[in-house]
């Protein structure tokens, strides 16, 4: 189990008569953003006490800069002012003291994700990163923080939600908190405000959901269907016992009108998500909009075993103030992103053909993506930091997804071992193992997979060497043998062109003010070739001014090997070149059941869905 649900509830944390970094924070003016932060340290360096505010999330993998967001900070000690010094753009220095120090600073709240901290008359959410300087030189000291109310009778009704173990706090209520360590401390989001809350029992544990923003959610459905996808995560990796490796967890779920994102922790995750994504009472199927939001709680709840414990060697110990290199996050979040659905249709919440088409987006997705042709899975892992979390209008044509691609790999894996080992063996043998020998101990041991060596730890896992497959599949670019593999569980893939039209412009476009633009000229394909390029805004094809139905109905005449002649606008200079048109490519995946595909397959397929139907779900 996890180190905070085991320690004793009460009173502050000390070891040995060490004292804790201590911590109050209070929304201090919510129509202005500002959380009031005040820092006590008990026993400073005397030489002069330094702080830091992290640079980045645990993850996601960008630099962020929280520091940006602090307004104001002050510093006293025996009732005296103390200087700070600025060093860069993240730590500051206190002045000499020979008693605690205590430093007060404010943090403007206003970004409305799962990465950092939004406050305003309706609610207050903040991450630990966001909010909690560091005391360095005593990180691995326990922590305890209280939690304050605004001031006000229209925040009367505010509660809190949150892991972090109470010091005094009753549950959901304003109050004291504590951490066994920095690390711990900024593990834990904080919601306050006025949610919905509702709870469910699963893998042995209590788990909350608690809903911030205006809906009209069935948490008891909700409820019904999570407990169903967190059973089927911990029977995956703890089939005898089949519990979780805690004994709390909390969804936290901002709903808004149009929002997608999620972030793991320990014992928490925080969803955000459009409202219309959350079931309704008297809703019996599972729609497409309900789906999504199922698939992103499974890919977080997922991230409890893979990456918060089960860690690349990388990030056993993080480095809050730069960049933490990895070339595995194609398993850290590549696996996540395979496993997310697949426990959908294993616990039976979606049919096999459901789960087929969400597999074949998925593959669609990456094949209309020329970047898996110019970077590997393993690569894009490292350069996380300044090209995946940081899109540009180049991105298709030079970066593969470590989710969607590192997905597929870990699919190809995994038909590769249920063919070759009858079934008996399959990806989820590796994920055990991993989780038996880093996951199950790591806040005690900090032990991480290391960066050469998953092949081995798959050959002891399953029986097979794949260092093959996995050089080609996730450190090279080679083409996954999806077809061939899916085939052997029963599943024919086969593409097409879907609605793309005749012909192929050879780039994503974006309308704009009517006009249309070029948002992506994909490498080597007919708009490229032609010299057009991202930004440029189309104003006439053969003559005729074009809009977005006019470009439609013009290109669905033409052939491939047809010229067009284009005019356009590059900033403010008109210019004229000729494109010659292209077939659209057949990347368009579709996925079904092979009619009669014998029994070994439909054994396979049955090993690989598990309790899955084939058919609509209700």
């Amino acid at each position: 189990m996890s180190g905070p649900a085991r320690r004793p509830a009460g009173g502050a944390v000390r070891r040995h008569g060490v004292e804790p970094v201590s911590y109050r924070i209070v929304p201090v003016d919510p129509h202005a953003h500002l959380f009031e932060i005040t820092l006590t340290i008990a026993q400073p360096d005397a030489e002069g006490q330094r702080v830091a505010l992290p640079a980045w999330i645990p993850g996601s993998y960008m630099i962020r800069e929280f520091a940006r967001h602090v307004v104001s900070i002050g510093a006293r000690s025996a009732g005296r002012a103390v200087r700070l010094r600025k060093l860069d753009k993240h730590t500051w220095q206190a002045g000499r003291c020979d008693g605690p120090l205590t430093l007060v600073y404010r943090v403007y709240a206003w970004d409305l994700s799962v990465r950092a901290a939004h406050l305003d008359a309706t609610h207050g959410f903040f991450n630990g990163t966001s909010v909690f300087l560091r005391v360095l030189g005593q990180e691995d000291r326990p922590c305890e923080v209280l939690i304050e109310p605004p001031s006000g009778e229209e925040y009367a009704g505010w509660r809190v939600a949150t892991t972090l173990p109470e010091a005094g706090a009753r549950r959901h209520g304003f109050g004291r908190y504590r951490a066994a360590d920095y690390d711990e401390l900024v593990d834990h989001p904080v919601e306050m405000g006025r949610f919905t809350l509702d709870a469910f029992e699963a893998g042995g544990a209590r788990h909350e959901i608690a809903i911030t923003g205006r809906h009209d959610a069935d948490t008891a459905r909700l409820c019904r269907d999570l407990a169903r996808i967190c059973a089927q995560h911990a029977r995956l990796f703890e089939p005898r016992t089949r519990r979780a490796p805690l004994e709390r967890y909390l969804f936290l779920v901002m709903a808004v009108g149009e929002g997608y994102g999620g972030l793991e922790h320990r014992s928490s995750t925080a969803l955000i998500c459009s409202r219309n994504d959350l079931p309704w009472r008297g809703q019996r199927e599972v729609s497409e909009a309900y789906r999504t939001f199922l698939g992103l709680a499974s890919h977080e709840y997922f991230h409890t075993w893979n990456v918060k414990r089960i860690r690349p060697a990388a990030f056993a110990r993080h480095d809050l103030q730069q960049e933490n290199y990895t070339r595995l996050l194609w398993i850290f979040e590549g696996f996540t992103s395979y496993y997310d659905d697949l426990i959908l249709v294993r616990s039976g919440l979606i049919g096999r053909d459901a789960y087929l088409d969400l597999l074949a987006k998925v593959i669609t997705g990456v094949m209309r993506g020329p970047g898996r042709r110019a970077q590997s899975v393993a690569e894009s892992s490292f350069d996380a930091w300044i090209k995946y979390y940081r899109p540009d209008e180049n991105s298709p044509n030079a970066v593969a997804s470590y989710y969607a691609k590192g997905s597929l790999v870990a699919l190809a894996l995994d038909l590769t071992i249920r063919s070759r080992t009858g079934g008996r063996r399959s990806l989820d043998d590796a994920m055990r193992l991993m989780w038996t020998r880093y996951g199950r101990h790591f806040f005690s041991r900090r032990e991480g997979l290391g960066e050469e060596e998953f092949p081995r730890l798959l050959e002891e896992a399953v029986g097979l060497r794949l260092d093959a497959q996995i050089r080609n599949w996730a450190y090279g670019t080679a083409e996954l043998p999806l077809a061939p593999l899916l085939k052997t569980v029963g599943v024919e893939l086969a593409f097409g062109r879907g609605d793309q039209g005749p012909v192929s412009l050879g780039a994503r476009l974006a309308t704009r003010d009517r006009q249309v633009e070029i948002a992506t000229a994909y490498s080597g394909q007919a708009a490229q070739r032609a010299g057009l390029s991202a930004g440029d805004t189309l104003v006439a094809v053969d003559g005729l001014r074009v809009d977005e139905r006019a470009l439609k109905a013009l290109l669905a005449r033409r052939k491939p090997g047809d010229r067009l002649r284009v005019h356009a606008f590059r900033r403010d200079e008109l210019f004229e070149c000729e494109l010659e048109l292209d077939a659209p490519p057949a990347t368009d995946a579709k996925l079904k059941l092979m009619p009669g595909p014998g029994a070994r397959a439909t054994r396979l397929l049955g090993g690989w869905l598990g309790g899955g139907r084939s058919g609509p779900a209700g």
